[in-house]
């Protein structure tokens, strides 16, 4: 006699797909992957499908084995963005992240006002090396302020969400797109280094890497203290499924920012600047309970 399935293809693909994304998060970043820990589903499934879907895009636009050229990367990436636009509409993809993202996307709201900017400037990396303050507002818009634009679709669609998504979405706005901004600004300062040596960036107007000094650092900085401050006067509107791990991830990227700015110019531009383990696991704490790190 046959058993009977207890649960269903679809049911076990979807699974598979969610699992893939939640791999993606764990092995790529220590300190996202922390703060995710702490969302409640399903929101902490949705937001690690955005962020696989990011990884992959930026995986391919970087070429870390440096084995494809300009052209193949285009292309991968072209058929990345189209599988994802099919994906909206259809529900499914044969690409395990893309499935998953297209289901959190369905199902909180994020559409193309969001994808397309992010893809344009994921093709922005495949070929600028250098960035006016023009090309530079639209890269962070579309590279990171979009990301936290895309998480807050997930956290004002969530079952405990209070009033209308779509007010709420606008009233937090602001806050999610500084805060994107601020972890990405974080991430081009201390990758300064590499971005410029390997893969011929340099994402800051107006900063030579090869004469980058303590008043370029203090200067940056600075602009990212108050990307964080603005950012942290919306995490007391967010819903309680949410708020906790946006408290980590902004707490996480404050201090690296603290660490940044007490690291000379010159260590800067040799080493990549982090936050040590246990220091993390401490302000997560502190965070996730409503202290101060």
């Amino acid at each position: 006699m046959s058993r009977r399935r207890s649960t269903t293809p679809t049911a076990i693909y979807d699974r598979v797909a969610d699992a893939s994304a939640a791999l993606v998060i764990q092995e790529y970043s220590s300190s996202f992957g922390l703060a995710s820990r702490l969302l409640r589903e399903p929101i902490r499934s949705q937001v690690r499908t955005v962020y696989a879907l990011v990884r992959v895009a930026d995986e391919i636009v970087d070429d870390p084995d440096r084995s494809l050229s300009s052209t193949e990367r285009a292309a991968m990436l072209q058929r990345l963005e189209e599988d994802v636009a099919v994906s909206l509409h259809t529900g499914s993809s044969a690409n395990l992240v893309v499935h998953a993202f297209a289901r959190t996307a369905r199902t909180v709201g994020i559409g193309a006002d969001l994808l397309d900017p992010f893809f344009a400037s994921m093709r922005m990396d495949l070929s600028a090396s250098t960035h006016t303050p023009e090309s530079f507002a639209r890269y962070v818009h579309g590279s990171a302020e979009v990301v936290g634009l895309m998480c807050l679709r997930a956290f004002v669609a969530a079952p405990d969400a209070d009033g209308d998504p779509e007010a709420t979405y606008e009233e937090l706005r602001p806050g999610a797109q500084r805060l994107g901004a601020a972890f990405q600004k974080v991430n081009f300062l201390r990758d300064l280094a590499e971005d410029h040596d390997a893969l011929g960036r340099t994402y800051f107007p107006g900063i030579d890497p090869d004469r980058f000094d303590d008043a370029d650092r203090d200067r940056l900085v600075a602009d990212i203290d108050d990307d964080l401050t603005e950012a942290a006067a919306a995490l007391a509107r967010l819903p309680v499924s949410s708020r906790r791990a946006v408290a980590v991830a902004h707490a996480l990227f404050a201090e690296l920012n603290d660490r940044l700015r007490r690291t000379p110019a010159r260590e800067i531009r040799r080493t990549r600047v982090r936050v040590p383990t246990p220091v993390k696991l401490r302000l997560a704490a502190r965070a996730a309970t409503g202290g101060r790190g």
